[in-house]
């Protein structure tokens, strides 16, 4: 039996794809709040509203059960890593300490294993060599490498960093599990249509947002898979008019039913955020289409449903660690566990 902690947890995208592997995740921190009701109500898990630099090894120790294999999970916030920041000085972002916070609890907890995930853009700063090269001062075995997350039945082109590391023996991710990628047909389809603006009676969280009369117009002419080069000139925002913005073709696009869809962010549900128009209807995706592409199951729940705003439950979404990719992750440590045991 593998007992879990998992830190930076969120909504719990993570610890839902753990559990459908069946490692036992016991609880999960996270310095957001509004992820308490995520958490704990689709996951048999407790949640500690807590900053993970105030987190201390005795109370991780807690969690574990006698003899059992600890894992210790980790997936820190990734802005600071994130190639939205080039240009900006991550350096003095407040999440930057955070992979040591991880660090210093590993050194303290020396658990079995040890998991994180990130942008792949983690792997070009200092931070994240000083992790492993700790890691490895501890005889980890440790196996790195990026993850198309669409390769493991993700309908979704997100690109990810993954870390395994165990005390075991040499560990891996298992190998890919699909050749032909779930696109945004094969997961969407099944919802009902929508008006921008609308949310379905039976769904509180199949809504979508509001267009402004100009980006309705703007979405009538977007083509699959098209950008706002397709729109007549009067249409066009001022800042794609200049050459500073000639090469940010992915912002108000539409879909395309035949491919994964891009990667989820926290501003998934807005039209103009990305390529985040349906593809057929005229409107941004809905909460839980954004969701159902970050592989969340139709139940799992976010807030209660009189508390449901786009911006609070799109970033829960957004920064959550796809629950398939948790899964992939934990079906990783079973068979990892299996073979040393």
């Amino acid at each position: 039996m593998i007992d879990a902690v998992d830190l930076f947890c969120g909504a719990g995208g993570l610890t839902a794809g753990l559990r459908k592997a069946n490692v036992n995740v016991r609880a999960g921190y996270d310095n957001d709040a509004n992820c308490k009701h995520a958490y704990t109500v689709n996951n048999c898990a407790s949640f500690i509203n807590k900053d993970v630099q105030e987190v201390t090894v005795d109370e991780v120790q807690h969690w574990y059960g006698e003899g059992n294999i600890r894992l210790l999970a980790g997936c820190a916030p990734c802005q600071p890593f994130s190639t939205y920041n080039q240009g900006k000085d991550a350096s003095l972002d407040r999440k930057w300490p955070l992979l040591y916070a991880f660090q210093r609890l590993i050194r303290g907890v020396e658990p079995e294993l040890v998991t994180m995930e990130n942008v792949p853009d983690v792997t070009k700063h200092e931070v994240y060599h000083d992790f492993v090269a700790s890691l490895e001062e501890q005889n980890y075995h440790v196996w790195a490498g990026r993850v198309a997350c669409a390769d493991y039945g993700l309908p979704q082109k997100r690109q990810r960093h993954v870390l395994l590391a165990s005390k075991l023996g040499p560990i891996k991710l298992i190998p890919k599990t699909h050749d032909v990628y779930v696109t945004v047909e094969d997961a969407l389809k099944k919802y009902a249509r929508l008006q921008a603006g609308e949310h379905h009676p039976s769904d509180p969280l199949h809504r979508a947002a509001r267009l402004s009369p100009i980006n309705m117009a703007r979405i009538i002419l977007s083509k699959q898979g098209g950008t706002w080069r397709d729109w007549p000139e009067s249409l066009r925002a001022d800042c794609h008019k200049k050459a500073s913005g000639q090469t940010y073709a992915s912002v108000y696009g539409r879909m395309k039913w035949s491919e994964p869809s891009p990667t989820m962010t926290t501003l998934c549900y807005g039209f103009g955020n990305g390529r985040f128009g349906h593809p057929d209807q005229n409107r941004a995706i809905s909460l839980r289409e954004a969701a159902t592409l970050q592989s969340f199951p139709d139940s799992y729940e976010f807030l209660p449903e009189d508390k449901i705003n786009f911006r609070t439950v799109g970033r829960m979404i957004g920064n959550a660690v796809p629950v398939r990719l948790g899964e992939v992750i934990g079906q990783s440590l079973n068979a990892h566990v299996q073979e040393y045991m």
